[in-house]
């Protein structure tokens, strides 16, 4: 009896160890599985960084021969220490990209500083005369003028409307008021009253109404313009709309006629914005080559996403092609346009 019971249970004794062997195989597969996917996910997002990395490094050396390509046209056309007038087109410092030699990789731009309204030196009715003509509308006109003023002035005694460091303080991430110049323009940001839809211009409170058009501090402001009055030979429609208040369609087109300085006199040209030499609207500007420009070039590997950009401020320091880098960017990541 004792035998036949043995014979009868080892059958499902072997079945039940076969069972657990099968489910430790699979686990161990499993494991084996999760480790392998583990491994070769990592591998391939190493493969992808490096690739990136390696993109990004040939990007910013393009970038860089890109920037020393702007710089070479600027220094060729800048303006004397005598005071001479070169032949270059207005254009060239107009913002717009030019591409390199083709398969170069790389694109750049320049802008004169000068052509932007110094943020350091205009005055406080000025100012407000700007913001009136960007058809920004009481009381954030003058929240902004006072604000402004007030970041400037060496006190903590803030004006009607503005703010100094005990305003700064209470906010949730509290700061101090400068109380000096603006170091760059980015710094219009840290003011009361300047959003971000307001410095780049992405928001329909940057524009006036009538012209439809979205124009952000950033393109209007600098701190490195070496004149209190705007460069008019290089000063975009925007620029010269926002000082004057003339109409934008009337600014545009003399931008487009500037092109053609050389079939152009000046007073033909201020006779496109309604005026002659004598409208005090145009007491604002001068008329002469660039000297302090904001250089910027990007690189682009070929078949390659990534794209690398750099920035500098660079001075014309006089004869024999001589220059000083005022500011410069490494990476710009700056919303400046395309």
């Amino acid at each position: 009896m004792r035998l036949e019971l043995k014979i009868t249970l080892r059958p499902q004794c072997f079945s039940n160890e076969r069972g657990v062997a099968l489910l430790v195989v699979l686990w161990i597969f499993i494991f084996l599985f999760v480790v392998a996917f583990d491994f070769s996910a990592s591998v391939r997002d190493e493969a992808t960084a490096a690739h990136r990395y390696g993109d990004e490094t040939q990007g910013y050396y393009l970038a860089l021969a890109g920037f020393e390509r702007a710089l070479f046209d600027f220094l060729q056309r800048a303006s004397s220490r005598q005071g001479q007038q070169s032949q270059a087109p207005a254009d060239l410092f107009g913002g717009t990209w030019s591409d390199g030699p083709p398969g170069s990789g790389y694109r750049f731009r320049l802008i004169d500083e000068g052509g932007k309204i110094n943020i350091n030196r205009i005055d406080e009715n000025k100012l407000r005369s700007i913001f009136t003509n960007l058809g920004i509308e009481e009381p954030r006109r003058t929240i902004l003028v006072d604000s402004i003023m007030d970041w400037r002035d060496p006190d903590d005694l803030h004006r009607i409307n503005g703010a100094e460091s005990d305003y700064y303080q209470s906010l949730p991430v509290p700061y101090s008021a400068k109380n000096g110049p603006f170091d760059t323009v980015e710094d219009l940001l840290w003011v009361r009253g300047v959003t971000t839809a307001l410095f780049y211009g992405s928001g329909e409170e940057a524009a006036a109404p009538e012209r439809g058009a979205i124009v952000g501090l950033n393109q209007l402001f600098t701190v490195d313009s070496p004149n209190d009055r705007v460069n008019l030979r290089t000063a975009s429609a925007e620029v010269i709309h926002a000082l004057t208040g003339i109409d934008m369609k009337k600014c545009q087109q003399f931008v487009e006629e500037r092109k053609k300085l050389s079939d152009k006199s000046l007073p033909d040209l201020l006779a496109l914005l309604g005026g002659g030499t004598g409208d005090p609207r145009l007491q604002n500007f001068v008329f002469t080559n660039p000297s302090v420009v904001s250089v910027e070039a990007e690189g682009q590997p070929a078949e390659s996403r990534v794209r690398r950009r750099v920035r500098g401020v660079v001075r014309a320091a006089g004869g024999q092609a001589r220059f000083e880098i005022v500011r410069w960017i490494d990476r710009d990541n700056q919303a400046s346009g395309n």
